[in-house]
């Protein structure tokens, strides 16, 4: 059983960033021929010769189990839980272990924001498989582009467009959280650590002091704190403080001197130099700005 959809994006659509081609879903018995035959004209291939797409492709095999292979991977076993993305260019094949079922749902886009994903190396072509689980949210998001496709109301390319965007987070989260979530109590010390760090935003408390109390050394409390956030130990405590340091400039009257001190920043001079640097302009600048709004 095969339930697919075909759309067209006209120049405005695609000046949005994002347009979707082609959204479906697949659901092969075991040891029935793939690709079935319900797939559009440059879509259907070989599964021994392979094929060569002009968009990206998102697939989520929710049951089964396959072999893919492109240019730059091949062989790699696929299960279920896994999303697998095709390039624009690149050629590529996949297809059912045999005597296994494959129902799967696809969703095909392309756009200069995936573009740029590609470039600045969130995605890569010699990492193309993503192990998510069976997630709830996926499929919905998937069903609910089917839908979208299927009524096309006004504007569905921009909602279409959303989707993607929303699947594409989805993917690249879950399975860094599944990842972390190997490393057993990492997570949980990550979340008591910025917990902290939030609690502590007007006190004295150092990254270097958390670390130690939560029986990490500072270098691999550092190393593992940055990988899951993105920022490091100090720079989260940084901005946190910048954050703060605003709501106080727009609802106290205290002094910027008070306001440097009492977010424990060395020195009133420091402090404006790193608000400067995140907000774009000196703490005294920026509360005339929010008294004149």
């Amino acid at each position: 059983m095969q339930d697919s959809k075909y759309l067209v994006a006209n120049e405005r659509d695609a000046q949005w960033g994002l347009v979707v081609n082609t959204v479906g879903y697949d659901d092969v018995p075991p040891n029935e021929p793939y690709p079935t035959k319900g797939h559009g004209d440059g879509y259907y291939f070989d599964t021994a010769k392979g094929r060569v797409l002009d968009e990206y492709q998102m697939l989520y095999l929710v049951e089964g189990e396959g072999i893919f292979s492109s240019e730059h991977v091949k062989d790699v076993h696929i299960k279920s839980g896994d999303i697998f993305l095709l390039f624009p260019g690149e050629w590529h094949t996949y297809y059912p272990v045999p005597g296994k079922p494959w129902k799967s749902y696809w969703i095909g886009f392309k756009g200069r924001n995936i573009d740029d994903r590609l470039r600045y190396n969130f995605f890569s072509y010699d990492k193309p498989v993503y192990h998510v689980g069976f997630s709830s949210d996926v499929v919905y998001l998937y069903n609910w582009a089917i839908k979208v496709a299927k009524e096309e109301p006004a504007y569905s390319q921009q909602i279409l467009a959303g989707v993607v965007n929303n699947l594409i987070g989805q993917m690249y989260a879950l399975e860094r959280n599944i990842e972390f979530n190997r490393r057993g109590g990492y997570v949980d010390m990550i979340n008591k650590a910025r917990f902290r760090i939030r609690e502590g935003v007007e006190t004295k408390i150092t990254v270097q002091e958390i670390a130690a109390d939560l029986g990490s050394s500072y270098s691999n409390f550092r190393k593992l704190f940055k990988e899951y956030t993105g920022l490091s130990p100090a720079l989260y405590q940084q901005e946190l403080r910048l954050q703060r340091a605003k709501e106080l400039l727009t609802t106290t009257d205290m002094s910027i001197k008070e306001i440097a001190y009492r977010l424990n920043f060395d020195s009133p001079d420091y402090f404006s130099s790193k608000f400067k640097v995140k907000v774009g302009c000196k703490p005294s600048e920026f509360r005339v700005k929010s008294k004149d709004r």
